[in-house]
Order: structure tokens, then sequence, then C-alpha cells
């Protein structure tokens, strides 16, 4: 079908009102319209559902378009109906119609009505489906969500794999659009040799999105009081929290509830009406924040998301792209924050564990490129379009300066000579080593691998030991990021050296490499520039009085309060007893029985300071955690031993334990002498007893020191529990 320019943007305005294409719209339309396999690569918010919607409400015939979610067929049904005025002018097909809704269906196909028929691959499937759709007019067939097809896309789905055969079966010389928004060039590949389609001319778009800002801070215990002061601080703002598990979801939507913040949750095991009607709120601003796992955001059009939020590292770095994608679509402000912790990796590697083997090396590659995207210093924006297989340039580049390392640079240091070591191994091994084993070998550190190759045995073998693996890793991303060394895909990892790297290695020249992340540490928060940093001479203040305090009642300072309590205080200045109850490990009994001074302190400081108090900057808790609670100190009173408590709940002894200090810590009197005197006997329980006593700290690595490792970590700790048991509740 030949149409010019003109009948094109008369179209776009007759059905859609836009005066003009966005991007690659207009070329990829006009490709399909000329019957050509096409393959549309565009961001989120890109416009990609416009490029098959157009042609085929401009073409007779149906156009098939095969989408592997019901609620993004849904919305895009109702938006394509209330462009026109007929009801059947678009028709989803899958196993939520009843038998009359099917008739209907089939009925407004034959008589020309429909233009777009949304289906699932399953659907698609069902013998009854294709001898039906053999008989009718099919103008094209369109595959949304195109990565599901690769076992390298991050979001792979079996039925996928079949299209191909059920397009032929259903007519010769169907044109087909494959469509998706995050694809790497291996990504590209599978698809293209998975449809047939080898011959499609293929249009991507940059994945530069530079309205954007990404930040990635270290997660702690304190991720929930971080999240809500952030959300806080954007009052008023659409944003949306992904959370990898349904009951973290849950927690912390009613979290934010319990704080002021009109949240909603969303996940799969939520029933569809609810899920509808917290999409429909979300839409309409009847909620601010919706808190969801995975299942939540895939063709929802809200273009005035302003910040995107991951409590959870994702499982990849497109579904992280993906997801960030959801922020600033109509071109304004978007934060992209997430939360690294590598525990967190570790579990998501744990998950794997059940999977095919060629699966988990999947995945597992997968992680290890969120690893380096969270841990590199070097621009986010730069790692990201590089894995997407396209070039960034921070100074000339829109967006350079939109992500936190760009704008906090960590310090460089010439690296030329390692660059060089680096690049030679790699030569050396003959390219066959992943990242990790590489590092090995230029470390010193022999393995099972590494002594089958004999490696161990070359010269080379343990050249560069003045440097630690981190060190290596962190070259390794910036490295490959520069385009001396590629990853090859097929073989799940293994360093190759590029035209580039070899001509580095005949002739080095000067590299700057930059210090990674480490996260090891908490590092100071600052959002909209509002310090979150403690106040340091109220700290020494708060100090000074527990000292006294302690002196008068005869006991260690740490009894009254703990340094983490102080320093929330320091940060959040609470002035009544009530607020006290909301500081990190300061519970009810224990505020009303200490309290009294420290707040006094407090008030006094603020109005002499002229403090500006957030008033809602102190952090209420859900209690969530009290049927828990009340369990474990009713088992407790029936004297049963402690890890068939902890089992009952399915917990490890570490968790119990960290559980029980939560309960102690905050002021609850525990009587656990029973199971201190399964660990310990007189003599002992008199010697730890003595040691915290006459301590300054009841810091457990202290204890151990001391006692010379004669105690374990777990063993202190719940002797410490008997002891603010009994001497501080």
């Amino acid at each position: 079908m030949s149409i010019s320019t003109i009948e094109l943007h008369k179209a776009l305005k007759t059905f859609f009102g836009f005066d003009k294409f966005k991007g690659l719209q207009e070329q990829v339309i006009v490709s399909l319209l000329e019957k050509k396999n096409t393959f549309a690569i565009m961001p989120t918010g890109g416009g990609k559902s416009l490029c098959y919607q157009l042609p085929a409400l401009m073409q007779d015939g149906t156009a098939i378009v095969v989408s592997p979610l019901i609620a993004l067929m849904k919305n895009q049904v109702d938006a394509i109906r209330g462009i026109s005025n007929h009801e059947g002018i678009a028709h989803v097909l899958n196993s939520s119609l009843n038998k009359t809704e099917v008739k209907q269906v089939k009925s407004d196909i034959e008589a020309g009505i429909t233009k777009l028929l949304y289906v699932a691959p399953e659907s698609l499937s069902k013998a009854e489906n294709i001898e039906f759709l053999k008989d009718q007019t099919i103008s094209f067939m369109a595959v949304d969500e195109a990565h599901c097809i690769s076992e390298w896309g991050h979001d792979f789905r079996p039925e996928y794999r079949n299209l191909k055969y059920i397009i032929t079966q259903i007519g010769d010389n169907i044109p087909i659009i494959g469509l998706t928004a995050t694809a790497t060039p291996k990504v590209q590949e599978d698809v293209l040799k998975n449809l047939g389609t080898t011959d499609s001319q293929t249009f991507k778009a940059s994945f530069n999105r530079p309205n954007l800002f990404y930040e990635i801070l270290p997660k702690t215990d304190q991720v929930d009081n971080d999240i809500i002061r952030f959300v806080k601080q954007n009052e008023g703002k659409s944003g949306i929290i992904y959370c990898l598990s349904r009951k973290r979801v849950e927690g912390l939507s009613q979290i934010l509830q319990v704080n002021g913040i009109k949240a909603v949750p969303y996940h799969a095991g939520l029933d569809a009406k609810t899920r509808s009607k917290h999409q429909d709120m979300f839409l309409m601003e009847d909620t601010d924040v919706v808190v969801a796992t995975i299942a939540f955001g895939m063709g929802i059009d809200k273009p005035d998301v302003r910040f995107v939020i991951h409590h959870d590292i994702p499982k990849s770095i497109e579904s992280y792209y993906q997801e960030t994608g959801r922020a600033g679509r109509d071109g304004g402000e978007g934060h992209c924050l997430a939360y690294y912790a590598y525990k967190d990796i570790e579990k998501l590697e744990k998950f794997m564990s059940g999977k095919p083997v060629a699966e988990q090396e999947i995945g597992f590659a997968l992680l290890q490129e969120v690893v380096a995207m969270a841990e590199t210093s070097m621009s986010r924006r730069k790692f990201i379009l590089h894995y997407f297989g396209e070039a960034f340039d921070n100074d000339t580049g829109d967006g350079g300066n939109m992500d936190d390392n760009v704008r906090n640079p960590k310090p460089q240091s010439e690296a030329e000579d390692q660059v060089k070591l680096l690049l030679d191994t790699v030569s050396e091994t003959h390219e066959k080593y992943k990242s990790k084993d590489l590092v090995n070998v230029i470390i010193g550190f022999e393995n099972a691998l590494i002594k089958s190759h004999r490696t161990n045995e070359q010269p080379f073998f343990g050249k560069g030991v003045d440097n630690d693996v981190l060190y290596w890793m962190a070259l390794i991303r910036q490295v490959l990021v520069a385009g001396f060394m590629r990853k090859d895909i097929e073989t799940y990892g293994v360093l190759k050296l590029t035209t580039k790297g070899r001509e580095f290695i005949e002739n080095p020249s000067s590299f700057m490499m930059t210090e990674d992340h480490t996260y090891h540490e908490q590092t100071t928060r600052n959002y909209n520039n509002t310090s979150s940093v403690v106040d340091a001479a109220l700290m020494r203040m708060l100090k000074d009085l527990r000292k006294s305090n302690a002196k008068k009642l005869g006991v260690p300072p740490f009894v009254i309060f703990q340094d983490p309590s102080l320093e929330d205080m320091a940060l959040k200045y609470p002035i009544t007893i009530e607020e006290l109850y909301n500081i990190h490990g300061v519970g009810e009994g224990k505020a009303k029985r200490y309290g009294k001074d420290f707040v006094s302190l407090i008030k006094r400081y603020v109005d002499e300071n002229e403090v500006e108090r957030m008033e809602d900057m102190i952090i209420k808790s859900t209690g969530l955690n009290s049927s828990l609670k009340l369990y474990i100190i009713q088992n407790i009173d029936r004297k049963l031993p402690f890890d068939d408590i902890s089992s009952a709940k399915g917990m490890t002894m570490t968790d119990f334990v960290r559980e029980l200090e939560a309960i102690v810590f905050s002021g609850t009197k525990l009587n656990i002498n029973y199971w201190v005197d399964e660990l310990f006997d007189e003599d002992q329980q008199e010697e730890i007893h003595d040691y915290f006593m006459e301590s300054e700290t009841d810091d457990i690595e202290a204890a151990i020191e001391e006692f010379d490792g004669e105690y374990d970590d777990q063993e202190l700790r719940i002797y410490r529990l008997k002891f603010i048991s009994e001497v501080a509740n």
C-alpha cells in the first residue's frame, strides 16, 4: 500500500488528534503499510503502540496483536474504542471471555468491523482460533513485548517461541512487526531469527531518556524510613515503588499509609477487582503512590509519574530500564532511585537454584550486569546505554549530568599499566575466562577451572596481586565500556578482545580509572538538599546526658539507649515521650522509663538553636510485627526451646535472635534464663555479666575480642539479651 505523507498525517490527525509523529513512528508505519517485515526497538514512552494501531485502522482486514498481558490489552482496547463510534473496532480474545462474548468477537471480525484483535500467545495457538482466523483477512501480525521470544530477554516466555509456526498456519505472506522497549544486540538477533524475519527493516530509537535522574543508594535496615522521607519530600507527586515480594509490597504500603501517604498495593495475589481499582485510583490521582511487584506498570500510560523507587534491585538491567522508564514520560522530572545491597543479589541467585542449568547461567550473567551497574562509579547513563549497544558521551550527550555518579564524582587514578596487564592476560589465556576467573588468574588464586587449564603454571599467573578483587572487577567494567573488550554472550560472558583492545596492547596510552562504590558502609543521605545528617553537637550532649544518668543508676550507658537510638534522636529531634516511641530501638516501655530527661534536653536545644523540626519526619511504625512479637513472648513464657520457636515460624536462629533484640532493646522484659542456662554454666554467666556491666559498649565484636573467641557471636548476643532485660527493662 503506497501512501503519501499528507495522507499519513491526515490519518494521524483524524484518528488520534496528533499533528506530528514522535521519533521513528512515521518510518515504522510506512514500512508496515508497504507490507514489509518490520522490527521496532523504542524505549518505554516512545509511542510503540501507535506504530501498529494507525496502520491497522488505515487498512482492510484485522491486525492481530500478540501481547503477554491482559491488563495491557484491556487498556489499549478501551483507548481505541474511545476514538471510534463502534465498540467492535477493537477486541480482546482470551480465556476471560464467555461463549457469547467469543461469538460476538468472531462476528465483528467476519463483518470487517474489527481492526485490532488483541490475543495472548496461548489463545492464538488454540486450534479453533487458528481455523477461524485462516478464513479472515489479516492485515498484519504485531508481536508486542517481542523480547519475550528470546531466552536472553529479561522476561522470556516459552509460548512466544511458537509464534512463527502459528503465523504460517494462519496464512502465508502475512507481514510481521516485532516491537520491544528493551533489547540488547543479542536479544534483537534472537527475536528476528525466531520470528523468521531476518529480512526485517529494523528501526532502533535512542535508549537515552535525558530527563531521568538515576541514583543508587546503599540499602540499610532503615530503608523504609528513607523511602518515607523521600516520598514526603515529593508530596503530591505520583510515584511507583517496586518490591520483589508480595509480602514486602503489603508491608511497605501499610507503613506509607500509617505515615500519612496516599499509597495502595498492587500484586498478582490481589483479586482482579482490587487490582483494577488500585490501578484506576493511581490514574485518576486518588492515590499518589503504588507499591507494586513487577506485575504493575506494563501498559500503564500515566505521563506524569515523577519518581520510580526500587526497594529491591531488579533481576536484569532490562527490567531496571523498563521499570524506571515509567517515570517522566511527558518529558518532565523523573527521579529513579534504587536501593542496593549485595545480599539481595545472593537472594536472587538462590531463587534460581532449581532451574535448568542453561537458564541459571543466563540468569547469573544478567545479575552480574546488575551488580556492575550498581557498583560502578562511572556515569550510570553511559553504562546503561552501552549495555543496549549505544555509545554516549557525557560532555555532549543530552542528560549527561543526570545521575548521582556524575554529580558526585569519585577519585580517579592512572591505570595504564593495569589495563595493559589485564588485556595481556586475556590474550595469553586465549580469551577463555569470564570476569571472575580472569581476576583469579591476575591475583594468583587457584581454582579447579584454572588448574584444569594449567594457567596456574604460567609466568603471568598472579602478576596483579598488588591490587584486590574489587579493584580488578571495577577495571574490567570500565575497560568493557571503553570498548577494549566485549563479553561473548553465547558463552555466558567470556571476555574477548576487540580491535581497539589489541591496538592498546601494541600502543598503550593513559587510562584514568574511577574508584568503584563498595556499599559496605552507609553514606550520608541528601534528598532535595534536605540534610539527613546526624546533628553532631546534639549527639555529644545526648551522650553526656546518657553517661551521667547511667552513673546515677549504676548501669552501663548502652543500657539506657544504644548509639543507633541516640543517632536517630539527633536526626529527628523528638520533643515528646510519644515521639520518642518512633525512634529506632526505643519502645513505649523504654521511652517512659528513661526518656523524660532526653526529650527535655532536645526541646531546650531545638528552642535555643531555632532548629526547624520537620514534624512529618517522625516515622510511625505499623505494628506489623505485633503478632510475631506476641507469639515469641508467649512461647518464651512457656519456656519453649529457641530452636522450636524459630523453626515453627520458618526463621533461622540468626533472624530469631534479631527479633528478640528488637523486643528487648525497645524496653520489653523477657525471662530467657532457662535458655541461657542451657548455653552457659554459672562461672561463664558471671564473667560475661561482669564484662557487660563494666564495659562502655555493648558491641559484640569488642566482646568476642575480649574473650579471645571463647564465645561465638550468637552466644554473646543471647547473653546480652538476658543482661539488658534484667538490668535495663
